[in-house]
């Protein structure tokens, strides 16, 4: 042994006795090495710059500086590709190699110990030389302070080479040395490492299973070619519909289900769907409108948003080429936007990087084989499992919640791997436990920020992990507990997040309550772990704004960017409430503005003209026009001709002529309640809903607007449940033989309980987001995607009015909040005015989302990008709610922005119409005149209607406004 020892001591003085290559003198124990780094962004040399190296007496190995550089998305030979940097490093001999990568353990002041460290350091006062090879002047690269390291002392002992398993790559040999100092890692010099801190960005919105035409019935109304006459009788004894009671009171508006009955008779049922179930666990309904889709959608590999962070399983690709699960966040300085527009100077979107890999949770077990199931899905939350095989047992479990303050991992016996793909710049172990029984680790990457890992072991060993390369570190043996990932700005935030480690949320549990025009609404997080520590979950802009007073109190000071939706705050507590103190108890079907409430009166005048009008249009083929083959084109006829019929009786008071007309009405209802339409819709069992059978029957995902692949449902079936509202408000005696069908639609979009084993819990509507997702099986990179959120609130709208003349007061009240809670959350996110301070100064001109993804926002529609399709889509229809969504300052600067100055004459067909709708609802007396032919205009003609709205309720709704 002293004779190997010696050997050793003997060789290590031969190497520091060599001279540097230049023949200059440096004090020993240690010398710089001087290396070139060269820095390859897609294949094109970017940069070439000079580093130093330090080799210090107890190490024969050096470290080659790895600062990245990225090209800048839009900048001269940017593309559509992936962006990755390569390092290489050369000596000043000539020779290359891919990396030189050293692991570092030492002892910092405050006894945290740095396991990795790639920082280099220059001989006091020396200055690296640039050059670029091509004349160009190289990035600079700050030097680090000198830095000695103290010769190992005697009792300082060389261990084994230790073989370590790379998984994806080769096996290599790493000699580990102890001494006082910490440990040192020594790793080969040809290990190759890509690296990418920049991402990519999806250059094309996707289009399957969406619409290429609009959303209006184009083909020309008709007009009557005899006018019906009012022959029924009006019954003396009619009933009235239930109204809505403004002091009612209702302690948990979301515990009891709508019905626990399977759907009617005439809906068809199968077992089989055209999007199969890939990797799913779960039994019964699935959320298809939910966060967690792409991880058994398409090939499993699309982000899930979690706001703010989102995860990725990498499958073995990507920058990391991680088996495991890549984590990201993505701060505002990373966005990508398009260019200004030439009107408005507003940028035409926004939208993320995607596939930056910044810490990947994985272990030894998981390889090419590695499979991916998703379990426990709620409406907040999903269980997501990576198995070694197929049939194998859980490797690694994700209980991935919306919000979630950590990314946690729970691990049963498997070794965990800690990944990057931006390099580690150090990796360092705190010296104390963050609470007893957590390990904590400090991650400095490449891109200059610091992620924390905690590790809480529930039995066995705490996590050690070795660090392997600069992408890599592992666990020294099998873990038992959780790993938690958080990305840290200072030390103030990570002494939030010690509180908060060894706890994380499994599920949310929705409860909520109305008394009076006052609504709340609790989110109780379901935990596990170290059950004494408050749970950790971001709050959205929204949730912050109307948080009661002790929720209030656990907002801290640590927040993190969204992708689309702000800055969100760390709150630590196990339970959120929300307040909404203006619920829309008052607005009922008839006109409604925040200044006159419901407005019903018209003068005589006004009334003989409207009348005129009403009995024109109410004469038409009700039966022709709302055969459709697509169940939001009918549903948008059926609503106009029921809102006409409302006018007649309610405003005009001829009450011989709306029952002649509701009889009609009921005809062309019967259609689809018998299930008669040209696409019958069909209860699958696959995911669990009632979809069209359109895409059954023509073999295309997208007919209908995808409603097979539940696209839209809310829009779609929004429209039958307003058209069943106002039915049952004129005539209630109908409600009872069609309760069930049109509850059934209400159970497919708005199920509120888990009883209900038909529908998923809340397919459409996001009670962490604050609106709905009409995205539905489609797989996307920029995750869920909303167009229409005008169509969202009428939805929300006709659940109320159903709820209300049906005598559902629990549906009712949930409408009302659904409308509160959207008026709040679509004036941040969807609707801006110039006061908006959620959504990027330069973008906030554009006024309107057009549509919002979880990962961009673009202004724009599936349909084309004409300003009235873009600024109309999130109009259209025009309902009594509106103006409490859409408020009067935000539509003036709209209109002062687009449409003003005469420019709004430039708009055709029935998009003139919805937009001088709108309008009235800042100047009700100009949109009367334009709507009559009194105005701007001139003469009004039917082709500015689209076909399902009508003139009779633009007039009324202008003319009660206005107090004509």
């Amino acid at each position: 042994m002293r004779f190997f020892l010696f050997a050793w001591l003997t060789l290590l003085q031969v190497v520091l006795a060599v001279p540097p290559p230049d023949g200059r003198k440096y004090p020993r124990p240690w010398f710089p090495i001087w290396r070139t780094v060269t820095v390859t962004a897609q294949g094109q040399p970017a940069a070439a710059t000079s580093a130093c190296v330090a080799v210090t007496g107890d190490s024969s190995s050096s470290t080659a500086s790895k600062r990245s550089h990225s090209i800048p998305f839009g900048s001269p030979g940017w593309t559509t590709e992936r962006p990755s940097v390569i390092i290489s490093t050369r000596s000043d001999s000539g020779a290359e190699a891919e990396q030189t990568i050293q692991a570092v353990s030492e002892e910092s002041p405050d006894g945290d110990t740095t396991l990795f460290s790639d920082e280099t350091s220059p001989a006091s006062g020396q200055q690296p030389a640039s050059s670029t090879g091509s004349g160009e002047v190289a990035p600079e690269v700050t030097p680090t302070p000198e830095i000695v390291t103290k010769p190992a002392s005697p009792t300082s002992s060389t261990q084994p080479t230790s073989t370590t398993d790379l998984g994806d790559t080769t096996t290599v040999s790493v000699i580990t040395s102890v001494n006082p100092s910490g440990t040192l890692q020594i790793l080969p010099t040809d290990v190759p490492i890509e690296s990418t801190n920049t991402g990519t960005i999806p250059t094309d919105a996707p289009s399957s299973g969406y619409p290429t035409s609009q959303p209006l019935i184009t083909s020309p109304i008709p007009s009557p070619t005899e006018l019906i006459s009012a022959t029924a009788s009006v019954p003396t004894d009619q009933p009235s519909a239930p109204s809505e009671t403004v002091s009612m009171i209702v302690p948990n508006i979301f515990a009891a289900p709508i019905s626990t009955d399977p759907p009617p008779s005439q809906i068809p049922q199968r077992k089989d769907h055209p999007a199969p179930r890939i990797g799913i666990k779960s039994a019964g309904p699935i959320g298809t409108n939910k966060f967690y889709n792409n991880f058994f959608l398409g090939n499993q590999t699309s982000p899930s948003y979690l706001f703010p962070y989102s995860v990725t399983w990498a499958r073995g690709g990507g920058a990391s080429g991680t088996w495991g699960m890549a984590i990201s966040h993505v701060d505002a300085s990373q966005r990508v936007y398009g260019q200004n527009d030439p009107g408005s100077g507003a940028a035409r979107y926004y939208i993320n990087p995607i596939g930056i890999h910044s810490v990947c949770l994985s272990a030894k077990e998981l390889g090419p084989g590695t499979v991916l199931t998703s379990d426990n899905l709620t409406d907040f939350s999903s269980l997501v499992s990576l198995r070694a095989r197929e049939g194998g047992q859980a490797v690694i479990q994700f209980p991935l919640v919306q919000g979630a303050g950590f990314v946690t991992a729970v691990y049963n016996g498997g070794q965990p791997v800690v990944q990057t793909g931006i390099f580690f710049k150090t990796v360092t172990r705190a010296s104390k436990e963050a609470k007893e029984g957590v390990v904590k680790y400090r991650l400095h990457l490449e891109d200059g920020t610091t992620w924390l890992v905690y590790a809480y072991h529930t039995k066995g060993e705490a996590l050690n992990l070795q660090v392997v390369n600069n992408g890599r570190a592992e666990s020294t043996g099998p873990f038992y507990g959780i790993v938690q990932v958080a990305k840290t700005s200072d030390g103030e935030s990570e002494k939030v997040y010690d509180q908060a480690c060894g706890t994380y949320a499994v599920g949310v549990d929705l409860s909520g309550g109305v008394n009076g025009k006052t609504g709340t609404y609790r989110f109780g997080f379901r935990k596990q772990g170290m059950y004494q520590s408050p749970v950790a979950q971001f709050a959205l802009p929204h949730h912050l704004s109307s948080f009661d007073d002790g929720t209030r109190g656990k907002v801290t000071g640590v927040k993190l960017q969204t992708p689309t939706k702000g800055v969100a705050y760390l709150v630590l507590a196990d339970s959120w409430t929300m307040v909404e103190t203006e619920l829309p108890t008052g607005i009922g079907f008839l006109p409604w503005s925040p200044e006159a409430g419901e407005v019903k009166g018209l003068s005589e005048g006004v009334r003989s003209f409207v009348k005129g009008v009403a009995l024109q249009e109410v004469s038409q083929d009700m039966l022709q026009q709302s055969d459709q083959n697509s169940m939001y084109f009918s549903g948008k006829a059926l609503a106009k001709f029921a809102s006409i019929i409302l006018v007649i009786r309610d405003m005009l008071g001829d009450e011989a002529l709306a029952l002649t007309a509701l009889n009609q009405l009921k005809q062309a209802f019967a259609r689809f309640a018998e299930n008669r339409q040209q696409f019958p819709l069909v209860y699958e069992g696959g995911w669990g809903g009632v979809v069209s059978s359109a895409s059954y029957v023509t073999g295309n995902s997208g007919a209908d607007f995808g409603n097979s692949y539940y696209n839209d449902h809310h829009f779609h079936y929004g429209y039958f449940i307003l058209t069943a509202a106002i039915i049952g408000h004129l005539d209630p005696s109908w409600i009872p033989a069609n309760k069930a069908y049109v509850n059934m639609l209400v159970r497919d979009v708005a199920n509120p309980s888990a009883a209900d084993q038909y529908f998923p819990v809340w397919r459409n509507f996001d009670w962490y987001h604050g609106h709905s997702w009409a995205h539905g099986l489609f797989d996307t990179l920029d995750g869920k995607d909303q167009e229409s959120s005008s169509e969202d609130t009428m939805a929300s709208y006709a659940l109320k009015m159903w709820g209300t003349v049906s005598g559902d007061q629990n549906l009712a009240a949930r409408g009302n909040l659904m409308l509160a809670v959207q008026a709040r959350s679509l004036n941040s996110y969807y609707l801006y005015t110039e006061s908006n301070t959620v959504q990027p100064k330069n973008f906030i001109g554009n006024k309107v989302a057009g549509i919002l993804f979880e990962n961009k926002v673009d202004h724009t529609t599936y349909f084309g990008t004409n300003i009235e399709y873009v600024q109309g889509i999130h109009m259209l229809p025009l309902l009594p709610h509106t103006p409490m969504v859409r408020r009067k300052e935000f539509v003036r600067e709209e209109w002062d922005a687009y449409f003003s100055g005469g420019r709004a004459e430039q708009v055709t067909g029935g998009w003139k119409g919805i937009l001088m709708g709108n309008y009235g609802t800042i100047d009700p007396r100009g949109g009367y005149d334009f709507f009559s032919g009194g105005g701007r205009g001139g003469e009004f003609k039917g082709e500015w209607l689209d076909g399902g709205a009508s003139l009779t309720w633009y007039l009324a709704y202008c003319a009660a406004l206005g107090g004509l």
